[in-house]
């Protein structure tokens, strides 16, 4: 045992969270937590935990689940493609493992979805095996306390990390020190304003003594933000229905559904999509902008700059859904939100 781990440990018994992936060594659930968690606050993410347990509370009722139920609980996450694979992954353990969760490091990343962090959690929390964990957290104490300049996202500095945490490791408290580690990144080495006075591991922390806290970890920068332009048809019939459609293919919100969609380089007006309409043999009686301001949604690469247009028709619209059924269709969070407001006034 090292200084360093020893200390990590000793902090971690009295000030860890309370949590109930922490009460169970069930690799289902800890699977559960960890994807739910990938790019996700605690406060977040914990209620859509118990609605999983709840609702799956064993691997085999999430495999046997239809895929847009999952969505559908999912639905205010984002990231959807970590529920999808989550799904494939449940399907896989059931089918290929009569949903006995593999023990393996090296079987248990190649579930879908599962990458080296995830599948490192899982062996080391419910197996014992002494893979360390390289989360956000974990990045950011190891960059700090050794002053590390390597950028966490290159594949130089992955590999360097992923060796010093396993160098660093405690390996008679393996389960115990990777949440400990990952803990006191998210609680007491924050990325803003860490408590840097009240930290047990300041006196030998090289960023606190060269005052690179804030410079401390470097990262690549990304590239430009995609800025994009959405027009959604809001389609609603004299029976009151509605449409919506399901995404294909790759890109954002893959199986979720949205209304009829224009994309275009700038966003457009009433009286263009009624022309356009009305030559596509459509005869919408009345086009109405539902708000004049644009709702600007920020994904991480992009900038979804967003109108939506009620599009009023007199006959019955085809595969038309009643509006207050659109709540069982699995939707992204910018269509979701604006049908909450939309059917709070329309009814």
């Amino acid at each position: 045992m090292t200084i360093f781990s020893k200390t990590i440990l000793n902090w971690y018994s009295k000030n860890k969270r309370e949590l109930p992936w922490r009460q169970t060594r069930d690799p289902y659930r800890i699977w559960l937590s960890e994807v739910i968690l990938q790019q996700t606050r605690v406060a977040q993410g914990l209620p859509y935990y118990e609605k999983f347990i709840t609702q799956y509370p064993n691997i085999f009722e999430l495999a046997k689940a239809g895929e847009q139920e999952v969505l559908r609980l999912w639905q205010g996450l984002g990231y959807y493609s970590r529920a999808r694979n989550m799904h494939l992954a449940a399907k896989t353990v059931v089918e290929e493992y009569q949903g006995e969760f593999p023990s393996s490091y090296d079987q248990i990343i190649k579930l879908k979805g599962i990458g080296d962090y995830t599948a490192s959690a899982i062996a080391s929390i419910c197996f014992g095996a002494p893979t360390p964990v390289v989360d956000g957290n974990v990045y950011r104490v190891l960059a700090r306390y050794f002053g590390i300049d390597l950028p966490i996202n290159s594949s130089e500095g992955i590999r360097y990390f992923k060796n010093l945490a396993l160098e660093v490791m405690d390996e008679n408290e393996i389960a115990n020190y990777n949440q400990a580690i990952m803990e006191f990144g998210a609680i007491q080495c924050k990325p803003q304003s860490p408590d840097c006075p009240g930290c047990p591991l300041n006196k030998k922390c090289l960023a606190l003594q060269q005052n690179r806290i804030s410079e401390l970890p470097v990262k690549l920068k990304k590239g430009k933000v995609r800025i994009r332009h959405f027009n959604y048809l809001v389609y609603i019939d004299n029976q009151g229905n509605t449409l919506l459609n399901k995404r294909l293919g790759k890109g954002i919100w893959q199986h979720l559904y949205e209304f009829p969609l224009i994309e275009s380089d700038r966003l457009l007006e009433p009286e263009e999509v009624y022309n356009s309409l009305t030559q596509e043999d459509k005869s919408p009686n009345e086009i109405v902008l539902w708000r004049k301001d644009p709702v600007i949604h920020k994904l991480s690469h992009q900038h979804l700059i967003t109108r939506f247009l009620i599009v009023e028709m007199e006959e019955e619209l085809t595969n038309g859904i009643p509006l207050e059924n659109t709540e069982h269709y699995p939707t992204p969070v910018l269509v979701s939100e604006f049908l909450n407001t939309f059917k709070n006034l329309y009814f």
